[in-house]
């Protein structure tokens, strides 16, 4: 049975706690979970492989809400089948996919197609954004929300023609959504009016340096303010993505259970991992949107990560090719590759002290699935999908360009060497990946949506 496995020693991580037990995975779901402190161990059963995970840390699957796989259109720099690929190496079993490909995803007709492409080449659990307009508000709310993960809104033109600017189309499709609406956060005019000012004192030859500066923290705090006041106006389930500021925390609830929030907030991993000091040494291979902005900045991302004002870690994995990225500021695309080392990355924070490995699982795994209602995944609970993922945080990961799985073939992180090594991958009880070998013969699920 392809999809039925026992895992015996394992020291599952979930809910909180971190306990020694065994796990039953069959026919993709988990039938059993046995805990050693109540003398529960779960006896072998016939035909059904064992796997000893003595010593490794059995986490869930990580959810990645946000990324960029470029497929249809952009397939030079990356593709559903080599960014799932990458992702499921890295620990994430399930990602939501952004509407900014080409064409652009502003049609139900268009995000079906998606969803047809990624039955066939996916390998991790899969989900895309409905794209919103300027004027698309009709096929906006044919969205069906059991089905799709969210309404993806730019309300800064980060990337491409689909900025909503129009404070009436803002207001109508806050006001009438059914579901998530999910929104990238930068004020598009103080960013033009930044622009300005830099372009008249250096011309083309603007310093990386004032990436942060022109995208700047008052861009940022300025557009999420606007959302947020949006969102308690209309009663909208808001989700702002990848944070970037302290100023912005000052927007968000600690005290709220994250069920129960109306607005949830994203904190992506080169937020927590960089700062503008890593401008000298990294270049464009850091140019993001939003920027990496200050040190203070990053300092005050992570604590309101441990203080639950940052519900969710994402990674926003948006592939360029080296050729792109190196270019001269206007030239050089923001973005970069992040899915396979999200997961290693915040372990080393957790090496570091910085954060438990609850705290990383609650975040990366739990929240995603809480926010997004996922329908039976982000958890290790008995008639769950079996999604897990095996760790050995005693095992160490170098970065270097032949374990590069992403198609641009580079990382942020290349050179680095993390302080664990992902094992084994299981989606939906099949053991995909298993020490750098991949078992690529069935692919992954459509998300489903508890809505």
């Amino acid at each position: 049975m392809k999809n039925s496995y026992h895992i015996i020693n394992a020291l599952i991580v979930n809910e909180g706690e971190v306990f020694e037990g065994d796990v039953l995975i069959r026919d993709g779901k988990i039938e059993k979970i046995g805990k050693k402190s109540d003398n529960k161990s779960i006896f072998p059963m016939e035909g059904i492989p064992q796997i000893d995970a003595r010593g490794k840390y059995l986490l869930p699957g990580v959810i990645d809400d946000q990324v960029h796989f470029r497929d249809p259109g952009l397939t030079h720099k990356a593709d559903i089948y080599t960014e799932s690929k990458a992702a499921i190496a890295g620990g994430v079993t399930s990602f939501m996919e952004m509407p900014n490909t080409i064409p652009n995803v502003l049609t139900q007709e268009l995000l079906e197609d998606k969803y047809k492409m990624a039955a066939v080449k996916s390998l991790a659990n899969y989900s895309f954004y409905m794209g919103a307009s300027n004027d698309n508000i009709e096929e906006i709310l044919k969205t069906d929300p059991k089905n799709v993960c969210g309404i993806k809104v730019f309300m800064g033109s980060s990337t491409g023609n689909m900025l909503v600017d129009d404070i009436d189309v803002l207001n109508e499709i806050f006001s009438k959504s059914r579901m998530l609406v999910a929104v990238h956060c930068e004020d598009e005019k103080t960013i033009q009016n930044n622009t300005k000012i830099f372009r008249d004192k250096y011309g083309e030859n603007v310093p990386l340096e004032a990436h942060p500066l022109i995208r700047s923290g008052e861009a940022c705090y300025k557009s999420s303010k606007l959302a947020v006041g949006l969102a308690k106006l209309h009663n909208t389930r808001l989700h702002i993505l990848h944070l970037s500021t302290a100023r912005e925390m000052e927007l968000f609830d600690s005290g709220i259970p994250l069920k129960d929030k109306r607005v949830t907030a994203e904190v992506c991993v080169h937020h927590l991992w960089f700062n503008n000091a890593d401008y000298e040494k990294c270049g464009t291979r850091i140019k993001w949107n939003p920027a990496i902005k200050t040190k203070n900045d990053q300092e005050k991302l992570f604590e309101a990560l441990l203080e639950n004002k940052l519900d969710v870690i994402a990674t926003d994995h948006a592939p360029h090719t080296l050729d792109e990225k190196t270019n001269s500021y206007f030239k050089a695309p923001s973005g970069g590759p992040l899915v396979q080392h999200s997961l290693l990355a915040m372990l080393d924070f957790y090496h570091q002290d910085k954060i438990s490995i609850e705290k990383v699982v609650e975040k990366m795994c739990h929240a995603p699935a809480i926010c997004f209602q996922v329908d039976k995944r982000g958890f290790v609970r008995e008639g769950y999908h079996a999604d897990f993922v095996l760790v050995d945080v005693n095992s160490k990961t170098k970065v270097e360009k032949p374990n590069i799985l992403y198609k641009v073939g580079w990382s942020p992180f290349e050179g680095h060497t993390f302080q664990s090594k992902i094992t084994h991958t299981f989606v939906n009880g099949r053991l995909v990946y298993e020490n750098g070998k991949f078992d690529e013969s069935v692919k992954g699920e459509r998300l489903k949506f508890n809505r």
